[in-house]
């Protein structure tokens, strides 16, 4: 079993068709693809795909293998980028990632210490949803990335920085606006605007809030980033629920209230790789707790 093989059969898995991966993705011909896949299969031992005239689907089998195979691609990328790094220059070097929006708590205290620890080192900042922060960090493109726990991603390893109050946000001129908490019911008696699937980790964590209160709530619309959660508040006049640091980005014609009785939480984590042997992530880590008291000092001066 080669490479290619795993490759071709993820390109095929992803697009449910052997001529729009060959064409569209692998730029290699249909039959040398369909052959590459039986002889795949014939190296498993079992059959990963279902061929029909409306494309191809995965067998029990299939959607087993995919995920290896996905895992498998995403360890050889993350060594390849390793060595690559590795070989460019002996400097130390450090990728950060942060979750759209918590720069601006975290990232003056965490260059803070990369200085201290290591002033000659290059340094990159990256700003992504998080399940692309944990892909990054499967790849080997981040060191470290400030996000959430996301399911499913055994070879990363999970810190907790902090767990956060989640906040109530509406437009300023909205009825609610006057109150100094707003309850779980007051809120799915409203239109309501959910979170995409940008953010997996913290829709469950919505979702389990209202199935936990026993409420439905009337979504019609979904926000990928704090812009658009705003811009689609001002407008639609629905409310929707955010973690509590989105209330630094605020405008003028949204305002947020905390939910009655505290509300649910959701954590923000540093994750990174259990495979990275980097001497400067080994500094970043035993340095965690200065950070988290640092930044803790700040917010409450």
């Amino acid at each position: 079993m080669e490479l290619r093989h795993l490759r071709f059969f993820v390109a095929v898995a992803e697009e449910g068709s052997l001529t729009t991966a060959a064409q569209k993705r692998l730029h290699t011909a249909q039959p040398s693809l369909s052959r590459q896949i039986r002889e795949l299969e014939f190296e498993v031992g079992t059959a990963l795909l279902i061929r029909s005239a409306k494309g191809v689907e995965l067998t029990p089998a299939g959607r087993a293998f995919l995920d290896h195979a996905r895992l498998a691609l995403a360890q050889v990328e993350a060594a390849a980028s390793a060595a690559r790094r590795a070989s460019q220059s002996a400097k130390a070097s450090f990728a950060l990632g942060f979750l759209t929006g918590q720069e601006m708590d975290w990232l003056p205290e965490a260059m803070r210490i990369l200085r201290d620890e290591l002033s000659s080192m290059d340094v990159t900042i990256s700003s992504q949803y998080s399940p692309d922060l944990a892909d990054a960090l499967m790849r080997g493109k981040l060191d470290l990335a400030f996000m959430r726990r996301e399911a499913g991603l055994p070879d990363l390893e999970y810190r907790q920085v902090v767990s956060e109050s989640v906040v109530v946000v509406m437009p300023s001129d909205h009825r609610l606006a006057a109150n100094k908490s707003v309850s779980a019911e007051e809120i799915a008696s409203e239109p309501f605007i959910h979170m995409s699937a940008t953010a997996p980790v913290f829709r469950e964590v919505i979702n389990d809030y209202f199935r936990k209160n026993g409420l439905t709530v009337k979504s019609e619309q979904t926000i990928d980033n704090l812009g658009m959660a705003m811009s689609l508040v001002a407008s639609t006049r629905a409310l929707t629920l955010l973690p509590k640091y989105a209330q630094n980005f605020l405008t003028w014609s949204v305002t947020s209230r905390p939910i009655e009785g505290g509300g649910p939480t959701i954590d923000l984590v540093i994750g990174y790789n259990k495979a990275n042997r980097s001497a400067v992530l080994k500094t970043f880590l035993s340095r965690l707790d200065d950070l988290i008291a640092r930044v803790a000092r700040e917010k409450n001066s």
